[in-house]
């Protein structure tokens, strides 16, 4: 018996070596952060490597379906998936803002260690099986990024950003939680599979909890009508820190929202099958309406952001595993355009200063012709332009709802396409047809145009193995 007990520890272990393997390392570069004097770009490259080996070390594991702990955490492809997606997002984004960070002395060795507790508290959320591990999971990511949304604090926008962000994802913490013990009282589990088998339309006060932990997902993706923090924090806090929320917590929410539909709610479908559908179209509205008077680019971003997790929760709507797979093809197209777009932002630095309105991108396609071709390429992707990879991002989508009979819903998302594209032509618009206005310092942020040239390279060949997502997708609900 001890001998089984052992081989079962070892087991569970092996199954929990990514999550470990980055907590230790998260203990070990604290220390030699405290003890090493400006030790910043040490920190920031232990960082990035731990990321590279924890990817290896999930790569190397099986995605068979396991679960461990009394079947509250989960190995699965699914999980496997956007934890590589995760880390990959978090690599590019650090490593393409390493120049912002050290130029706006925010090089404080916390910073990339923050990222990786935000990192673990995803993965965390990501293999979740139990409401318990879930919320702990929601909790470290948002701690996290209530620090990385005001760590620059001798300005006040950023400041004014981190609380804004607090209080109100403190509000919708508060709901969630209110909602998995509501769900634990009418079903006397916190284990999704126990959820999932104990939850009928009959049962009136768990379809009540579902709504409230449905509001806390939709915060925290930034979702019409939880947005009103996304627009602020986005344009407050250091483009560092936005690229980074608008990219990677956003792989982690959508994973969670499809997650909590595919198990403890799909014998509820009808239930909130309408609720995210009024959320998706009221996102993809409002991403399209209001970025169109939008003057600064992180601002824009912001607003087209929430449009495009309103396409990605169109996909989850239709409740059925194709529609599951197309938000995830979605959200893995829009992590590449969104890399891209912020990479731009860091080349845009004129005497030591960067520039974040869309008035400073004025002719620039005259003096870099190179930047200007790679806006062109990225907007045209984030508005859906055939034959680049963001067209076939909402063509998955699209597909999936009408195959469900869901005419309004992709009536509506058409719609809202073309009028998005209004504002993404208006930057390349003033990129290509507006007089020169400025004359941008001469890029020195290699990783940044690294990042710029796949992301480019990818969406402009997207079209040449359209499927490649989409026989990914379509293996992680196999395992």
């Amino acid at each position: 018996n001890s001998v089984k007990i052992k081989l079962n520890m070892m087991n569970n272990l092996n199954i929990m070596l990514p999550e470990i393997f980055l907590s230790l390392s998260i203990f070990t570069i604290l220390m030699l952060g405290v003890f090493i004097k400006k030790s910043f770009s040490i920190i920031f490259n232990l960082t990035s490597l731990i990321i590279i080996i924890t990817i290896a070390i999930i790569i190397n594991n099986p995605d068979n379906k396991v679960k461990i702990f009394l079947e509250s955490f989960t190995r699965d492809a699914f999980s496997n998936y956007f934890k590589i997606l995760i880390l990959i997002s978090s690599l590019f984004v650090l490593n393409s803002s390493k120049n912002f960070i050290i130029e706006n002395k925010l090089d404080k060795f916390e910073y990339p260690i923050i990222i990786l507790l935000s990192i673990l508290g995803m993965f965390f959320m990501v293999s979740s099986n139990d409401l318990i591990l879930f919320y702990l999971g929601l909790e470290l990511q948002s701690l996290s990024l209530y620090i990385l949304a005001s760590i620059d604090r001798d300005n006040l926008r950023s400041t004014e950003s981190g609380i804004k962000y607090f209080v109100l994802s403190a509000l919708s913490s508060g709901l969630l939680l209110y909602g998995c013990s509501l769900l634990y009282g009418f079903t006397g589990s916190t284990n999704f599979d126990s959820i999932a088998e104990q939850l009928n339309t009959e049962n009136a006060g768990a379809v009540f909890a579902m709504v409230f932990i449905l509001v806390g997902l939709a915060f925290k993706v930034s979702a019409v009508p939880f947005h009103m923090w996304t627009p602020d924090v986005y344009e407050g806090a250091p483009t560092s820190i936005t690229s980074y929320f608008a990219v990677v917590p956003k792989v982690a929410g959508l994973a969670l929202l499809i997650k909590f539909m595919f198990i403890p709610f799909s014998n509820i479908l009808l239930e909130w099958q309408t609720i995210i559908i009024f959320i998706s179209i009221a996102s993809m509205i409002l991403g399209a309406v209001a970025a169109m008077v939008q003057k600064n680019l992180k601002r824009l971003l912001a607003y087209s952001s929430i449009g495009h997790i309103g396409y990605a929760l169109a996909g989850v709507a239709t409740g059925v595993i194709s529609g599951y797979q197309s938000a995830i093809i979605y959200i893995s197209i829009y992590v590449i355009m969104n890399i891209g777009a912020f990479s731009c932002l860091y080349l845009l630095k004129k005497d030591g200063q960067y520039k974040e309105n869309i008035s400073d991108l004025s002719g620039i396609s005259k003096k870099h012709p190179i930047l200007a071709i790679s806006f062109l390429i990225i907007l045209f992707s984030l508005a859906g332009v055939p034959p680049l990879g963001g067209f076939f991002a909402k063509f998955y989508v699209f597909v999936a709802v009408l195959e469900q009979q869901m005419y309004t819903l992709a009536i509506i998302g058409l719609v809202t396409t073309v009028m998005s594209a209004f504002y993404y032509l208006k930057i390349i618009k003033t990129i290509y047809f507006d007089d020169n206005v400025i004359t941008f310092d001469p890029a020195r942020n290699k990783f940044a145009q690294l990042s710029i040239i796949l992301s480019c390279g990818i969406l402009l060949t997207f079209f040449l193995y359209p499927s490649v997502f989409n026989n990914v997708a379509i293996t992680l609900f196999n395992s």
